[in-house]
């Protein structure tokens, strides 16, 4: 069994949504213990920003005119395809940046698109966990109501097109504690954490039984 974990947390030492991954992985990691985990940290190891360029640049080319850098991104793009389309499952931590998607999964999600095709389910019934995780909050009623930009477009990757069988945990107000202002917000804060790490904990579970 191989389970595929991604982060994009840029400080992964105090990383609110890597401590969810981990809280699931544990889970599956004691339910397969000979089972491998492929990683791939976009926030401490990013990929190259203009990858996506010469990838698509490189379809349009012929082959005998396609430069290094072309068949250097092609192979990459055909690598991290591959990561995912041969999980098992597939833990995938992604924090909101500037209300929206973080740049470097972004480019990676670009990159699995050229070297898999826009139309490829490559988590097609993989079971999936997406940890998204906020510093505010964003919900119906709050003052920056529809101001995520991050989860929606996460969903209709991750589940409409690679097809994944997908479980969401978002934690929002993870700036709380530390944010002048949001003191009043730190207890609701605390019950967003409590329970974002026990749907943690039972989707990871879910993730160990698929």
């Amino acid at each position: 069994m191989n389970l595929f974990r991604l982060d994009a947390s840029l400080f992964p030492a105090t990383s609110a949504s890597a401590e969810i991954a981990d809280t699931a992985e544990r889970e599956w990691s004691a339910a397969h213990p000979d089972g491998t985990v492929t990683r791939r940290h976009l926030g401490t190891a990013p990929l190259p920003a203009d990858a996506w360029t010469h990838a698509t640049m490189a379809a349009f080319a012929p082959e005998g005119e396609r430069t290094q850098s072309h068949r250097e991104a092609l192979a990459l793009a055909a690598e991290l395809a591959a990561e995912l389309e041969g999980a098992d499952a597939a833990i995938l931590a992604v924090p909101l940046y500037n209300y929206g998607v973080s740049q470097h999964f972004k480019t990676w999600v670009d990159l699995v698109i050229a070297g898999a095709g826009p139309a490829t389910p490559l988590l097609k019934n993989t079971p999936t966990v997406l940890v998204t995780t906020v510093g505010g909050g964003y919900g119906p009623g709050t003052p920056r109501d529809g101001w995520d930009h991050s989860t929606p477009y996460l969903e209709r990757v991750v589940r409409d097109v690679w097809q994944a069988d997908l479980t969401l945990v978002k934690r929002e107000l993870t700036l709380a504690a530390t944010t002048p202002g949001m003191e009043a917000l730190q207890d609701l804060a605390a019950g967003e954490h409590s329970r974002a790490l026990e749907l943690a904990r039972d989707a990871g579970r879910a993730l160990a039984g698929s």
